[in-house]
């Protein structure tokens, strides 16, 4: 019996091996896809500079996630830690506060995402940027202003993924 177990082990593991060995060198050399939000992840725990946007993703509609996890192209402009803390203190609430009123956390998510994988030469090159949220940022030499005439500057830009490109800003923009 227990022979018999080793050889169907012995089996499989020489199946494994086979089929290992006969892969196609571009198949075992892909490699996996990245996406906005593993970049995001990735780039948050190399720094430590997105753990608030990162929260408010799991925060908003799940939608949100899934699109930027998805397949679709799209442009992000995140805002580092120290941009939310600006904010909240402007706004006179804790992150708790802020991220517990999905609506709003949605929304202005959607305000910092454009349709199409933008690099900094197209950004810089448009005055005006519709977002997904439906508003527009307006642009001028690295500086997106909102509806609200708030201002954030690009800071860090070109920062690419498989599905887009996220450029880095040190103000959260508000619909």
């Amino acid at each position: 019996m227990l022979r018999s177990k080793l050889m169907l082990v012995l089996s499989l593991v020489a199946v494994v091996v086979m089929a290992l060995g006969f892969a196609s060198p571009v198949e075992a050399a892909k490699p996996e896809r990245q996406t906005i939000v593993d970049v995001a992840l990735a780039a948050n725990k190399e720094s430590g500079e997105f753990s608030i946007l990162i929260s408010a993703l799991g925060a908003a509609d799940p939608a949100v996630l899934k699109t930027l996890a998805g397949n679709g192209q799209f442009t992000v402009f995140a805002p580092t830690d120290a941009a939310f803390v600006s904010l909240l203190g402007e706004l006179g609430l804790t992150a708790e506060q802020l991220l517990s009123n999905q609506e709003l956390v949605t929304q202005v998510l959607l305000y910092h995402v454009a349709r199409g994988d933008r690099n900094s030469d197209e950004v810089f090159g448009s005055s005006r940027i519709r977002t997904l949220q439906g508003g527009f940022l307006f642009q001028s030499g690295g500086v997106l202003t909102d509806v609200n005439d708030r201002t954030a500057n690009i800071i860090k830009a070109d920062i690419e993924a498989d599905n887009g490109v996220i450029h880095v800003i040190d103000r959260v923009v508000l619909p």
